[in-house]
């Protein structure tokens, strides 16, 4: 009777001793640290940044009109001149017309001052609306950035390569060769750049660079302040040049006289001429 009951226990214990073995076993497994699901990485390129990130690093804007934009970014495009052999005529006038003399939103959100588009850009973005909606263009972390991306837009490019066998102060070639090469639709882009170049005596930089005999680089800027007076207005959208011309009391001839307009088209960006 007595080996029975010891034979009885130590089955009991040896029963008891597996199942614990079972739940410990059981237990570390489910206390394995879980392996998470790798996610596909998102290529940041391709994502419209936010409000906040298009301010980030964008310096600020010369809001004194293009008198005060043609002083502030005039020896930039010089030295760009100097590098690239794009003139300084040239580069100061379409950053005029193509940025409406730096109040552009593009230029507040990229400091693009040039409207130049992603393309094969790498680099940070921006979309804004263009021809079409929601197009991309390049952002830059300051000005001079855009200004040299402008030079090697042109020098890198072959559809460019003509230009630079123009002399370095035929503005007027240069202006009719850009929209030959195809920079701009608009069929008055050259008459465009030509009438900034000749109002704000913009060859005078061109000379500067090549080193002809000019007026001293102080003297240029005290002769457009002379007649710093006049206004000048940055064609918005919607704008006609009957609503320009009652917004600031004058007439629509009076508007393309002192324009050199033919006709009454006008396109956003362009810079008029309203005198007092």
């Amino acid at each position: 009777m007595l080996k029975k009951y010891f034979l009885i226990t130590g089955i009991s214990l040896l029963l008891i001793g597996c199942g614990g073995a079972r739940n410990t076993t059981s237990r570390r497994v489910s206390e394995n640290p879980r392996t998470e699901r790798t996610r596909p990485t998102i290529n940041s390129e391709i994502i419209q940044p936010s409000d906040s990130s298009l301010e980030n690093g964008v310096n600020p804007v010369p809001k004194s009109g293009v008198n005060g934009y043609i002083d502030f970014y005039a020896p930039i495009a010089m030295e760009e001149m100097k590098l690239y052999g794009v003139p300084a005529s040239i580069t100061l006038a379409q950053g005029i017309l193509e940025s409406g003399a730096g109040n552009g939103e593009l230029v507040r959100k990229a400091n693009n001052h040039f409207g130049i588009k992603c393309h094969s850009w790498e680099g940070d973005r921006v979309y804004h609306d263009d021809d079409e909606k929601g197009e991309c263009f390049r952002k830059y972390t300051d000005p001079k950035f855009s200004y040299r991306d402008h030079s090697l837009f042109l020098a890198k490019r072959k559809r460019y390569a003509d230009l630079f066998t123009l002399s370095k102060d035929d503005y007027k070639g240069w202006a009719k060769g850009l929209r030959k090469a195809g920079y701009a639709t608009d069929k008055k882009y050259p008459e465009k750049l030509i009438s900034l170049i000749e109002r704000f005596e913009l060859y005078r930089y061109d000379g500067k660079v090549l080193g002809k005999q000019i007026e001293d680089y102080n003297k240029i800027s005290s002769k457009r302040e002379d007649s710093s007076t006049d206004t000048q207005h940055s064609v918005q959208k919607g704008e006609n040049l009957y609503r320009i011309s009652k917004r600031y009391n004058v007439s629509v001839e009076d508007i393309k006289k002192w324009n050199n307009l033919r006709d009454n088209i006008i396109s956003m960006g362009q810079i008029l001429l309203i005198k007092d």
